[in-house]
């Protein structure tokens, strides 16, 4: 992960990258999972739980964070790439039914 800013971004309140090339991702487009862990500290730093972020990739996106006690509330705009259905084995509700996540 990388972070900056610079003149061309003084509208978000951090900007940030990232690559993980040991899992044969050379830069993540947008990465929510990223920003949940980067929003608690600039919402520390910043003084605010609401955020504005942009990640410089070659596609880009902006994120607005929202952090509260124990969660990150992450909204923008989004491209589906993938749905499906996941069969996890044992996991069973309260109807007593096999659970099935629909992502």
């Amino acid at each position: 992960m990388a972070q900056g800013g610079g003149e061309n971004y003084n509208k978000y309140d951090f900007v940030s990258r990232y690559f993980v090339p040991a899992f044969g991702i050379d830069e993540d487009p947008v990465t929510g999972s990223n920003h949940a862990s980067l929003a608690p500290f600039w919402a520390k730093k910043l003084g605010t739980n609401k955020l504005i972020a942009y990640q410089a990739s070659k596609r880009g996106g902006v994120l607005e964070l929202t952090v509260s006690d124990n969660q990150v509330f992450i909204t923008g705009r989004a491209l589906t790439y993938l749905r499906g259905e996941i069969f996890i084995p044992g996991e069973v509700d309260i109807n007593h039914e096999r659970h099935i996540a629909i992502i």
